[in-house]
């Protein structure tokens, strides 16, 4: 069963226990408080239902402002790294500006526990690597 766990005008973010899959499908430019704001209700979803996976929908994404970049960095990667997350997949971003900022949030994530970050062109080769069974290294 998937629930809908939050949803405003910028992002839908879901929740479907099968697969144990969290995912925030984004659209268009968002304020700090906006983003801040989203990004926090993902990590009160990964504290209340144990995802091991967790999908980005970001195609539709813009631009993310530098301190929200930063902010992202400090406050939300440690999250990250004591979540029950596995995979995290995420579909790049049609935009330019939206490309370059996760790259960089990427390049920063050095210790990320058991967590692997992987970027998809499309909806279906993140589906079928997010799918795949959890090995027992990534459950360690």
């Amino acid at each position: 069963m998937i629930l809908t766990y939050f949803q405003n005008h910028v992002v839908t973010i879901t929740y479907d226990e099968e697969l144990q899959l969290g995912k925030a499908v984004w659209k268009g430019f968002l304020s700090s408080s906006e983003f801040r704001e989203a990004i926090e209700i993902c990590v009160q979803l990964m504290e209340e239902h144990k995802p091991l996976r967790w999908l980005g929908d970001n195609r539709k994404l813009r631009a993310i402002r530098k301190a929200d970049q930063e902010w992202f960095a400090e406050s939300i990667f440690p999250k990250l790294a004591a979540s029950t997350l596995r995979r995290n997949g995420a579909i790049v971003s049609e935009d330019l500006f939206n490309r370059m900022a996760v790259e960089q949030l990427v390049k920063r994530a050095k210790k990320l526990g058991d967590m692997v970050i992987k970027e998809f062109d499309n909806e279906d080769e993140a589906i079928a690597w997010i799918k795949e069974p959890i090995t027992l290294q990534e459950q360690a």
